[in-house]
């Protein structure tokens, strides 16, 4: 019989429900069977886990991680957790009942998998090496990837864009490579004909961990240096799955973690500034998240296109607000209420709606101030309160509103995130344009300088855009400063390389 609510979560469930369970609760369920999920950092902090760590026994960590109360009521299977780690139901049970493991590799490798903050260990972590080692090199060539004639040009750009040739942008693309590399996942990104003709839950589970590296690969040295690349997995991948069986609910894991692909590589589009490609992959990751009844990974594509026709489709980009906020009804967090309500107030700034910016960003102050929650979907990691600060300085600068712009991106500069560096480099470039709309030369110079360096590093279409029209609009003789001049100089100097 069914139940009138669900038990994990107790939501309301629909009369033809016949699972037991509600939409968003089966989404979770299956993307747990496919990768371990990022945890909040008060997980750590539970009484049993913190003492099976204080114990310095990684199989009691494992036990106390698997009956957590943040993944419901029931434990985690042993036979879920022992895929996720390569072994057999049989060894985890030894290995959480029998004697601590002393074997370093295991116990680093384990460790990552599972994601344990490194201060709770009582061992040190590798760090990962900033060459890439001649074995994961292989791997990337055996992929594919360095035929890609896209990577070689990564860091060429016009000069009218604002690029340049830079060894140090090439290499840190190949460091990202390595770790994508690392993950093993690569061994599948062969051509379509010689991939595997059935798949399991195990390569389901490599292609996340794929994605995973893909954003962490983002956040270290932006989309110019991956978009291509993820262009050409997600096409590899799309044509594997389309002509490889399986059985119902490795499909089922299998399209949502395509949907989170195609997502990621929409997004990678976005901050390459090659908008226009983005359409496709948001549609795909919609169709996708249909097929397997994932609704949070349906409302993760509307809130990033949401994002992509803000300034060109204001209208589409309300619809896909308000289909958002539709889909996520009863189960959405705080956190994605606050992205969506943000959303909706760039938007109305476009179109220069005042009162429907400021009605939005009520909501957004009232979502935001109601905090996190442990169900937070990981991707909302970046909802912070800088973020809220940058939305904002956009939409000002949007409305034409320069003055408020610079104080909300001042605010941002002022207070630095340690994580989220991309997200920083992008509001400290849209200060030094708030800076020059509002007449203030020397600061826009003085700012945009201060990048410079950031941009060897982190590569951004976005931000080499906007610093190509600083430097275009500060290289007027009728405006030029002191400040401007040694701006224009050194940033010829580095786009000549």
């Amino acid at each position: 019989m069914t139940h009138a609510n669900c038990p994990r979560c107790g939501a309301r469930l629909a009369r033809d429900n016949d699972s037991g369970r509600c939409a968003p609760c089966q989404a979770a369920e299956r993307d747990r069977l496919s990768t371990p999920p990022v945890v909040p950092a008060s997980f750590w902090e539970h009484e049993p886990v913190r003492w099976a760590l204080a114990e310095r026994h990684l199989g009691r960590v494992i036990r106390a991680y698997r009956c957590h109360p943040y993944h419901g009521r029931q434990p985690l299977p042993q036979t879920v957790v022992a895929g996720w780690l390569g072994i057999t139901q049989a060894q985890l049970s030894r290995v959480e009942n029998g004697p601590p493991i002393m074997h370093m590799d295991r116990l680093t490798q384990w460790a990552q998998v599972l994601r344990v903050p490194p201060r709770f260990l009582w061992f040190s972590l590798p760090s990962r090496p900033v060459k890439m080692a001649r074995h994961d090199a292989v791997s990337v060539e055996r992929a594919g990837l360095t035929a890609l004639p896209a990577l070689a040009d990564a860091g060429t750009t016009s000069p009218n864009q604002g690029g340049g040739t830079t060894d140090r942008r090439q290499f840190h693309a190949f460091a990202a490579l390595a770790g994508i590399a690392a993950t093993g996942s690569l061994g599948m990104l062969t051509a379509p004909g010689n991939a595997a003709r059935t798949i399991g839950m195990e390569q389901v589970r490599a292609v996340g961990a794929l994605v995973d590296e893909f954003r962490r690969a983002d956040a270290a040295v932006g989309a110019n240096q991956l978009c291509d690349i993820a262009i050409r997995v997600h096409a590899q991948l799309a044509e594997w799955a389309a002509k490889a069986t399986y059985s119902r609910g490795v499909g089922e894991a299998l399209q949502a973690t395509l949907a989170d692909l195609a997502i990621e590589t929409a997004w990678l589009t976005v901050d390459a500034n090659r908008r226009a490609e983005a359409r496709a992959y948001l549609n795909d990751a919609i169709t996708r998240a249909r097929f397997c009844d994932d609704p949070r990974m349906e409302v993760r594509a509307f809130a990033y296109l949401a994002l992509l026709t803000c300034q060109t489709r204001p209208g589409e980009a309300l619809h896909a607000v308000e289909a958002a906020l539709r889909s996520s009804a009863g189960w959405g967090t705080p956190r994605l209420a606050t992205l969506l309500h943000l959303r909706a107030a760039r938007t109305y700034a476009t179109v220069h709606d005042i009162s429907g910016f400021h009605r939005a960003m009520s909501r957004v102050q009232r979502e935001f101030e109601r905090g996190t929650r442990e169900e937070d979907m990981p991707f909302l990691h970046f909802v912070t309160a800088q973020e809220v600060k940058g939305i904002e300085g956009l939409a000002y600068l949007a409305l034409g509103r320069p003055d408020h712009a610079a104080d909300a991106f001042r605010a941002i500069t002022e207070n630095p995130s340690a994580v989220l560096r991309r997200n920083q480099i992008y509001y400290s470039v849209q200060l030094a344009s708030a800076a020059y709309r509002q007449g203030n030369l020397d600061e826009a110079a003085y700012t945009a300088m201060n990048l410079l360096p950031e941009l060897g590093q982190v590569s951004s279409g976005r931000v080499t855009l906007q610093l190509a029209q600083l430097r275009s609009d500060l290289g007027q003789p009728q405006r030029s400063t002191a400040a401007a001049r040694k701006f224009v100089e050194a940033y010829d100097q580095a786009v000549r390389g």
